[in-house]
């Protein structure tokens, strides 16, 4: 019985350390990119990405932050690449209405062009 109940609790804390880990990385994330750091920012959302496969929630939020990088760094193109898909996956969340503003700033600000989904090309033999 207290094998069990050991295993329990160290289930119970390791997941809560996981998401401990995810927060802090993101945490880190928003304060590199108030530095103006983006290789620190994508390094910190990428292991966001890793420890929240099974907390989906937290996706929106590191996509908009991710693109937000990419405009910081003049990839205007990513970054609206990185919006049109935060529409079409989370379109019901707060951050979708927040990508659909920066994907209107960007056409505003003469960036890109009239907002279109990504092309796929099949390989050349």
């Amino acid at each position: 019985m207290r094998i069990f109940m050991l295993s329990a609790l160290l289930l119970t804390g390791l997941s809560g350390c996981t998401r401990w880990a995810m927060n802090s990385h993101l945490d880190d994330a928003y304060r590199a990119y108030d530095k103006g750091d983006c290789a620190t920012v994508m390094l910190r959302l990428s292991q966001v990405e890793r420890e929240s496969r099974t907390r989906q929630y937290v996706m929106p939020q590191v996509s908009l932050l991710r693109g937000q990088c990419l405009e910081r760094e003049q990839l205007y193109v990513d970054a609206a690449q990185t919006y049109q898909f935060m529409l079409m996956q989370y379109p019901d969340t707060e951050y979708a209405y927040r990508a659909r503003a920066r994907l209107d700033t960007l056409q505003q600000g003469g960036h890109i062009h009239e907002a279109q989904p990504a092309q796929t090309f099949p390989a050349k033999r």
